[in-house]
C-alpha cells in the first residue's frame, strides 16, 4: 500500500528532501543559475576590460599613459597605426561620381567588389528639399571616407519612370550585388539627417566598423535600424513593370 510523505517544499534544501531525493520519491533538485548568471557577468566584465581601448584614437591613447600598462598600449597603438595604414591605402575615391546608365555595370556593379559603392538616385526637380541635402552630405561623406565609393546619378535616368516622391534614395552595393535600399531620408531623419545619421547607415551595411576613427564623435552602431530592405531594380527596368515596388 503506497504511503503518502509528506512534503512541504519540494525545492527547500532540507535533510528531509534530502533523504527524499536520495530514494527518488522526489526528483534531484534542479541546479541553481546564480552561478551561470555570475559567471555571465564576469566575462562580460572581463571582455569590456580587455576592450576598453578599442574606441580610442592615437591622440587618446597618448594620454592614457599614466594610466594603461605601457605594452598593452602599445599594442593598441600598433593596431591604429595599421588601420591608419589601411584605410591611407585603400582611400583612393575621395569624391562623388557621377554616373551614366551605360557606364553602370562598370561602375557600380563591378567597382562593388572592389569596395562598397553608395549610389544616390536624385530628385530630376529641382524641389526635392531631402535630395539637395543628401547631395551636399554626400560630397561630405566621400571626401571623409575615401575607401568608399560614393556616385550620383538622376534617378529617372537609373530607372525610368522612377517616382520623384521616391527621391532621394540610396543604393548600397558591395561584392557585386545590391544589399540594401533606403527610400527617401524619412527613413533616416527627413529633413534633418545629417551626417552621423548616415555615418551610422554606413556601420549598419558594414561598410565602417563602430570604431572607426574617422566617424564623428558619437556615430554609434544603430541598435534598431530602420532601414528597409525592398527588392532593388536595376536600372534597365520601368515603373510600369513593378508599379507597386516604388509605392
Amino acid at each position: 500500500m503506497p504511503v503518502n510523505v509528506p512534503i512541504d517544499d519540494p525545492n527547500a534544501d532540507t535533510e528531509w528532501n534530502d533523504i527524499l531525493r536520495k530514494h527518488g520519491i522526489i526528483p534531484e533538485k534542479p541546479p541553481s543559475p546564480t552561478p551561470i548568471i555570475e559567471e555571465a557577468i564576469a566575462n562580460a566584465r572581463d571582455h569590456a576590460h580587455q576592450n576598453r581601448l578599442e574606441d580610442k584614437d592615437l591622440d587618446q591613447l597618448d594620454e592614457l599613459e599614466d594610466d594603461e600598462d605601457a605594452e598593452f598600449l602599445e599594442q593598441y597603438r600598433k593596431k591604429r597605426m595599421a588601420e591608419l595604414s589601411t584605410i591611407s591605402r585603400t582611400s583612393v575615391f575621395n569624391q562623388v561620381y557621377p554616373i551614366q546608365k551605360p557606364d553602370y555595370s562598370r561602375d557600380v556593379t563591378d567597382a562593388s567588389t572592389h569596395a562598397f559603392v553608395l549610389v544616390h538616385l536624385t530628385s530630376s526637380l529641382g524641389a526635392n528639399t531631402e535630395s539637395r541635402i543628401l547631395t551636399e552630405l554626400w560630397r561630405e561623406l566621400a571626401r571623409k571616407f575615401g575607401d568608399i565609393k560614393f556616385c550620383e546619378m538622376k534617378a529617372d535616368m537609373c530607372i525610368e519612370g522612377y517616382p520623384d516622391k521616391n527621391t532621394p534614395t540610396i543604393l548600397v552595393y558591395h561584392d557585386g550585388d545590391i544589399k540594401r535600399q533606403v527610400i527617401t531620408l524619412r527613413e533616416l531623419a527627413g529633413t534633418k539627417t545629417g551626417i552621423k545619421d548616415l555615418e551610422k547607415l554606413l556601420i549598419d551595411i558594414g561598410a565602417l566598423k563602430g570604431n572607426d576613427s574617422r566617424l564623428s564623435h558619437s556615430a554609434l552602431p544603430a541598435e534598431n535600424s530602420s532601414l528597409t530592405g525592398r527588392k532593388a531594380m536595376p536600372p534597365s527596368s520601368t515603373a510600369e513593370d513593378d508599379d507597386d515596388e516604388w509605392a
